[in-house]
């Protein structure tokens, strides 16, 4: 077993080890993986430490580290910008980093893991003190007109379930990684009007699988990433696009996580 850290902004985890394969979902920076198989030279199979989420990685995109330093990683940061950069000490090396990242051992504008150190002057939050559950709103207006991306977890490419994932990880609570295990926890609600904003309502195809996840907001509406990061109006038969005047997603239950 190894142990990896990842040093770039949102690198691609895919199916199977190969550039081609279907990208399954990212890491961003400074989140860690368990490496346990290699193939193909820079292939590596993983999981990712934060919601054990089993992939593909290229083994050039993570820097390893030990099993002690894996272990002590204090990963309770997270940034809060769209775009932050962090800079490596000694050096003009600067490192774009996507809102949601984890900033590992932030302290005094300072990142340390692997051996070396980095500066970062931009916002962040410790998710480990408890957040209002009106930050969910404020931080998923941010992704507003984000482009949908299966399997992306950024701004600037994110699926239905990353975005709920990332939105919770800011207000510190973890979420699985797909729509079907998220909707697995939190209290189930019985009418769509006992719903407060930052709820997730999941919705499932013919076959009954919950296929699609979005967070209420008030008034009957729904943020969620459908083409791109959108609001369109919510009701018990399930989300109404304004500009097609059809329902494009259909309801199955609406969960309480907070």
């Amino acid at each position: 077993m190894k142990y990896g850290i990842c040093h770039l902004s949102n690198v691609p985890c895919r199916l199977e080890p190969v550039d081609t394969s279907e990208m399954v979902t990212q890491l961003l920076y400074g989140e860690t993986v368990k490496i346990y198989e290699e193939k193909k030279r820079d292939w590596r199979r993983a999981k990712t430490a934060y919601d054990n989420y089993d992939c593909w990685i290229d083994i050039k995109q993570v820097t390893i580290i030990s099993e002690e330093e894996f272990n002590a990683v204090n990963s309770n940061f997270v940034s809060t910008e769209l775009v932050d950069v962090i800079e490596k000490e000694g050096s003009k090396i600067v490192t774009p980093i996507s809102l949601g990242s984890t900033l590992p051992n932030l302290e005094n504008s300072k990142l340390n893991f692997a051996e070396e150190s980095f500066s970062f002057n931009g916002g962040s939050i410790n998710t480990s003190t408890n957040q209002p559950k009106e930050n969910i709103i404020g931080n998923a207006m941010m992704y507003l007109n984000a482009p949908y991306l299966w399997g992306g977890r950024s701004p600037f490419g994110i699926d239905c379930s990353g975005f709920t994932q990332v939105i919770y990880k800011l207000n510190g609570v973890k979420l699985p990684r797909d729509a079907s295990q998220q909707a697995e926890i939190g209290e189930t609600l019985s009418f769509i009007e006992e719903s407060e904003s930052g709820d997730l309502a999941f919705f499932d195809n013919e076959e009954g699988n919950i296929i699609h996840v979005g967070i209420m907001l008030e008034n009957n509406r729904i943020i969620h990433a459908s083409g791109n990061v959108r609001i369109d109006r919510i009701d018990h038969q399930g989300i109404f696009n304004i500009e097609t005047n059809t329902y494009s997603h259909r309801l199955r239950l609406i969960k309480k996580i907070l």
